[in-house]
C-alpha cells in the first residue's frame, strides 16, 4: 500500500479549523493578517486564537502551519522578529514563507523552525528546489503552473525533499499572487495580503479598435463606466479575465503515485461548509487512491455543489481526450446539490433544528453531510419555531424543525438540484 499524502486544509477561524479536522484533514494552514496574504476573514491575528488552533490540531494528531508569506516593504521588516517571537513560542509545525530576507531572518533567529517555501516563490523546476533545499527549506510548495509530468520529474530529481501541490480552490490569472490589477485599481497590493480580486469583477468586452499593431481589445469594468481599458491577447491567452477554479480530484491517484507529500486545498476566506465538503471529498479520493481503488465519480458532483466559477484542472493535464471529458462532465449530474442550512441540535420534541442559509421546501431531497457519513432524506414535513407546519424555508435568517435521526448535530444540509 502506498503512503498517504497529507491532506492540507485552509482555516480562517477556529470553526473552519475544527470542521476541517472533523472531515478528514491531517494538517491545517492559518496565517496572521499582518504577514500573510489573507487579511480579511481571518481571526488568527489574535495570539490566543492561534494558540488554541495549534493546540486543537495537535490534540487531533494533526499539524498546523502558520503562513507568513508576504513580500514585505521596509516598515514590516522592523516589526517582524518581535511579532514572530510570539508565534514561534506557540510551536507551530512549520512556517510557510516566500521572501528570502524574511526566511534568512527566521533561519538565523530560530534555526530549528521548519520552513515551507510558499507557492508565492513560484518554484517551477528541480534546480530551484535543490537551491532552496541547500538553504535549509524542508518543503517546497510547487507552482500551480506545473504539469503532472513536470511534478514527477521534480520528484525524481529531488527524492528527499518534501513536495506540496494545490488540488482545489481559486486560481490566479497571473503566477500565484503576482497580479497587478488590485494595486492598479485600488492601491491594495496582492503581495501584502490585501488583494481585491479585481480579476473577478464584472467586465464587459467592448468593440475592438485598430491601431498600427492590429486589433486592440477594450474592456469596461461595471463600476467604472466610460473607462475603457485595453487588454492584450496572444497565443497563450488573455490576461485580465476571470479564471475558473481548480478542481484536480481526478488527478489524486497520479499525485499519490508520484509521491507528492501534501495535497493542499485553497480557501482561508471560505465557509465551514466549503472546507467540510472539500476535505470529505479529497479524503475519500486519497484513501481510495492509496488502496488502489478508482476514483468515485460521485465526488465530482459533490464538489459541483460548492459555489464556483466553473472548474478546471489547471495545468496538470493540458488536453483531455473525449473519453476523459465524458467521465468528468457526464458523471453523476443527479448528485449536484446546494448548501441550504446547518443542523444546530435537537429540541425537546426530538425534532432537528436547522439554521436556514438558502431556500428549501417540503418534497425536496436533502443530503446531510456529517463526519461519520452522509445521509439522504426526502423532506416530508417541516415546522417553524412556533410549531406551525410550513411548506417552505424561505432563506437566510429562519430556523426550521424537521424530523431526522439522532446524532447528526453539526451536520451541513444540502438540497439536491434537479437534473
Amino acid at each position: 500500500m502506498k503512503p498517504a499524502p497529507e491532506l492540507l486544509a485552509p482555516a480562517g477561524s477556529l470553526e473552519m479549523l475544527e470542521t476541517a479536522l472533523a472531515y478528514g484533514a491531517t494538517a491545517i494552514y492559518a496565517g496572521q493578517p499582518r504577514y500573510s496574504l489573507r487579511v480579511r476573514n481571518n481571526s488568527f491575528g489574535d495570539m490566543a486564537q492561534l494558540g488554541q488552533g495549534i493546540a486543537t490540531a495537535h490534540a487531533a494528531n494533526a499539524r498546523l502551519y502558520v503562513v507568513s508569506n508576504i513580500y514585505p516593504h521596509n516598515a514590516k521588516i522592523k516589526t517582524y522578529l518581535a511579532d514572530m517571537a510570539k508565534v514561534v513560542a506557540l510551536q507551530p509545525d512549520a512556517l510557510i514563507m516566500a521572501d528570502p530576507g524574511l526566511i534568512d531572518m527566521i533561519r538565523e533567529t530560530w534555526p530549528e523552525m521548519p520552513i515551507h517555501l510558499s507557492v508565492q516563490a513560484n518554484t517551477v523546476n528541480y534546480a530551484a528546489v535543490r537551491f532552496w533545499q541547500k538553504l535549509g527549506i524542508s518543503r517546497v510548495i510547487l507552482s500551480r503552473e506545473l504539469s503532472l509530468d513536470e511534478i514527477a520529474e521534480i520528484r525524481q530529481q529531488c527524492p528527499d525533499m518534501e513536495l506540496e501541490v494545490f488540488v482545489h480552490g481559486a486560481l490566479c490569472i497571473a503566477y500565484s499572487g503576482r497580479c497587478l490589477l488590485s494595486g492598479y485599481f485600488n492601491h491594495r497590493d496582492p503581495n501584502q495580503g490585501t488583494c481585491t480580486n479585481s480579476c473577478r469583477w464584472d467586465y464587459q468586452v467592448k468593440p475592438t479598435q485598430t491601431d498600427a499593431t492590429g486589433d486592440v481589445y477594450l474592456i469596461e469594468e461595471a463600476s467604472r463606466p466610460g473607462q475603457l481599458m485595453p487588454i492584450e491577447e496572444d497565443e497563450h491567452g488573455s490576461y485580465i479575465m476571470n479564471s475558473k477554479d481548480l478542481r484536480a480530484i481526478e488527478h489524486v491517484q497520479r499525485l499519490v503515485d508520484i509521491g507528492v507529500d501534501s495535497l493542499k486545498i485553497e480557501g482561508r476566506t471560505k465557509s465551514p461548509y466549503y472546507v467540510a465538503r472539500t476535505c470529505q471529498a479529497y479524503r475519500r479520493a486519497i484513501d481510495d487512491a492509496v488502496a488502489g481503488k478508482p476514483l468515485d465519480p460521485r465526488l465530482l458532483a459533490e464538489l459541483d455543489g460548492l459555489a464556483n466559477r466553473g472548474y478546471t484542472d489547471g495545468f496538470y493535464q493540458r488536453h483531455h481526450d473525449a473519453e476523459y471529458q465524458n467521465y468528468l462532465h457526464g458523471s453523476s449530474r443527479s448528485g449536484r446539490s446546494l448548501y441550504v442550512g446547518r443542523l444546530t441540535g435537537y429540541g425537546s420534541n426530538g425534532l432537528a433544528e436547522v439554521e436556514v442559509m438558502n431556500r428549501f421546501a417540503v418534497g425536496d431531497r436533502l443530503e446531510l453531510i456529517h463526519p461519520r457519513g452522509n445521509l439522504d432524506v426526502q423532506l416530508a414535513a417541516m415546522w417553524n419555531q412556533d410549531g406551525a407546519s410550513v411548506q417552505i424555508a424561505p432563506g437566510n435568517g429562519h430556523r426550521m424543525r424537521i424530523q431526522l435521526p439522532a446524532g447528526l448535530e453539526g451536520a451541513f444540509v444540502a438540497r439536491y438540484l434537479p437534473v
